[in-house]
């Protein structure tokens, strides 16, 4: 690649998560959760700089103890990409991957193809670029947990939803269903920006950031990964997580 670009990655990180409080902090084979992803991150060697990102000085020590970056932010943040754009407005890079702290198994496979779009030809109109992939069975699709999105024929995203989508009236028609990953690769400016839109009503009732980008008229660039991950939305999760972590 020429002209590389200075890439950084945010991990924000809350303990008052309202679907699996504390989550964060629970044990992943000896380390914390939140200590896994930030790992994993490091280990891709894909950036210049990752940090973690949080409002909670027990999440704070925990990463430092470990001897990660770390930084404090304000606690009345909405989403995690507000929590970002505090942190970054004084940091010098071109690109800020928003790693989702649930993510321990988050690999340079999946996050390397998310940075190539910036070089693309038509890297120019993105704003930011995120990751999707196939979801198998109807438990899944069902599955509030599990964000889907729909894209164009170019991939760029058309919206994304926790209801099954698309709806399949025609049970003859052969589609794929696809999860969106909680991976984001945003140009510095398009995270600070989208800390100073108002939310929505549709970000507002799905709770789905990336909405907000939507309905401002952003382009979000999809790329299709087939690698199975698991995000830690429950305790049934955390379990399938040890479980995988164990046999790598």
């Amino acid at each position: 690649m020429s002209n590389p670009l200075k890439i950084i990655a945010m991990i924000p990180a809350r303990y008052a998560a309202s679907r699996f409080p504390g989550k964060m902090m629970k044990d992943l084979a000896g380390k914390p959760v939140i200590v896994r992803t930030y790992e994993s991150t490091v280990a891709t060697g894909l950036f210049d700089e990752v940090y973690v990102v949080t409002d909670s000085t027990v999440i704070y020590d925990a990463v430092l103890a470990e001897g990660g970056k770390v930084m404090m932010s304000r606690e009345d943040h909405e989403c995690g990409s507000d929590r970002i754009a505090e942190a970054v407005a004084k940091i010098d890079c071109d690109i800020v991957v928003n790693v989702q702290g649930d993510e321990p198994f988050t690999s340079k496979e999946d996050l390397a193809p998310v940075l190539n779009v910036f070089y693309a030809d038509d890297a120019a109109q993105i704003d930011l670029a995120s990751v999707m992939t196939p979801l198998y069975t109807d438990e899944e699709i069902q599955n509030p947990n599990n964000v889907k999105v729909i894209v164009d024929a170019m991939d760029y995203a058309l919206y994304f939803s926790r209801s099954p989508l698309p709806y399949v009236r025609d049970a003859d028609v052969t589609l794929t269903v696809y999860k969106h990953k909680g991976i984001y690769a945003f140009r510095k400016q398009a995270v600070i920006d989208f800390s100073n839109l108002a939310m929505r009503s549709l970000e507002a009732a799905e709770k789905i950031e990336c909405i907000r980008f939507l309905e401002y008229g952003k382009k979000i660039k999809m790329v299709r990964s087939h690698n199975v991950a698991i995000g830690i939305d429950t305790p049934e999760d955390l379990d399938k997580a040890r479980t995988l972590f164990l046999n790598k």
